[in-house]
């Protein structure tokens, strides 16, 4: 019997960014304005090299060097080589962007319109496909597990995040690459009315990973999957995520979210109130990167590792804690934990152990899987050891949120067999 993959976890993490090339250098630069000259564009041929490389699209190259900085940094690729090290099929590929191959789409079609379609060229028309992205990660790497391509507007980064997950949860592969990639050029500008210094370039990826195959591989963590949440509005989001008005340690922040006195804020919700404790630090990533449409969820998660990385080595307080200082916390918040603990564990006994085993499986927010021959029972993550990272837009009714917690530092040594999965790859 092989057994499930317990809770979801990333192990693996990579950027393509100028100006900041690790999780604590992106949580540094959206901490702190970055003054003087704009960072050079991301070098593509500095990771990936020039051979090959010719005729793909730049959302492409860059996603390339992303997904190869994090399965090197999971460990699934050796320092000098490009194939993984475990069977292909267990590894898929997910993938987020909006607007990445764009300008091709839209020439392509305009050359079509104006001419006809010879004169297109063979080895450029490939990429007007909107699944390139993905694709192109999945043929260079030998990756033959499921392949998505997300263009999901506002939340297609978090979402995708969740999908990997979820692909993992089902036991249709043991790990999933997630990559987030937006470019900006003449086509995207003039859609967007924005010019290119407001716009991102760069790219995201984290490796997903079933935490018992990670640590039977002897994967390091750097953190775990929480809950998701999709709702039509901020407010009832966050409190779908941590309900009874617990505070996290931390919140991400949509795409340049303004946030005024209670009441007035863009999200608040319909009795006045601002969706986080004012207490709680608040990061705005593309502050530092650009707005980043498709990529932002992915490029959030990147950075709250770097936050639950400061926690966990007791610095979070140092630069970089937030533009927003984090002050007292909000008064009543523990008490808010508490309450909402005691909810989670009500709920999971009314639920039963079934539910209580189906919802380990998926990253529920413990810190152990529960069930027969367990420890003596699941070990609560306190909400403000949690990074709450949410993206959308109220205006269109569309909201997604993701909580990212620390990896547990125990669990039981011997941890229960999850039931078969049919779906399961077996190696």
């Amino acid at each position: 019997m092989t057994r499930g993959p317990g809770e979801v976890v990333v192990t693996g993490v990579g950027l393509a960014l100028p100006g900041a090339d690790t999780p604590d250098a992106l949580l540094r630069r959206t901490a702190c304005a970055v003054t003087g000259p704009a960072a050079e564009p991301f070098d593509t041929a500095a990771r990936i090299g020039r051979r090959g490389h010719r005729y793909k699209d730049r959302a492409t190259r860059l996603a390339l060097c992303a997904a190869l900085d994090a399965l090197r940094d999971a460990r699934l690729i050796p320092s000098d080589g490009e194939e993984v090290t475990v069977p292909g099929d267990t590894v898929g590929v997910v993938a987020s962007s909006n607007l990445g191959n764009l300008d091709t789409a839209c020439l392509t079609a305009a050359a079509i319109a104006e001419r006809s379609a010879v004169d297109l060229s063979p080895m450029s028309l490939p990429n007007a496909s909107s699944n390139v992205i993905a694709s192109w990660v999945a043929i260079r790497h030998g990756l033959r597990g499921p392949n998505l391509m997300l263009c999901n507007g506002a939340t297609s980064g978090l979402d995708a995040v969740h999908w990997g997950a979820a692909l993992v949860a089902a036991g249709r592969v043991r790990r999933a690459v997630v990559i987030g990639v937006e470019t900006h050029n003449a086509v995207v500008e003039d859609l967007l009315g924005r010019s290119a210094d407001e716009l991102l370039d760069g790219a995201a990826a984290l490796v997903v990973e079933g935490a018992r195959w990670a640590e039977g591989r002897g994967a390091r963590a750097a953190a775990t999957l929480g809950r998701y949440q999709r709702r039509a509005g901020l407010s009832g989001c966050v409190e779908a995520l941590l309900p009874g008005g617990a505070a996290p340690g931390v919140w991400f922040t949509p795409e340049r979210y303004a946030e005024g006195p209670a009441g007035t804020g863009a999200g608040a919700g319909t009795d006045g109130a601002v969706p986080v404790p004012e207490a709680v630090p608040r990061y705005d990533v593309t502050s530092a990167v650009g707005r980043a449409s498709g990529a932002l969820g992915v490029l959030q998660c990147v950075a709250a590792i770097g936050w639950l990385a400061r926690a966990e080595a007791g610095t979070d307080a140092a630069p970089g804690a937030g533009p927003q200082a984090a002050g007292p916390r909000a008064a009543g918040s523990e008490a808010a934990e508490r309450r909402a603990a005691g909810s989670e564990a009500a709920e999971r006994r009314a639920a039963g152990p079934q539910a209580a085993g189906s919802e380990a499986g998926a990253g529920s927010g413990t810190a152990c899987a529960a069930g027969p021959g367990a420890a003596p029972g699941p070990v609560p993550v306190p909400a403000s050891r949690q990074a709450l990272i949410t993206s959308g837009d109220d205006t269109a009714d569309a909201v997604a949120g993701l909580l990212l917690r620390p990896t547990p530092d125990r669990c039981h040594p011997h941890p229960p067999r999850a039931p078969l999965i049919s779906m399961e790859c077996s190696r």
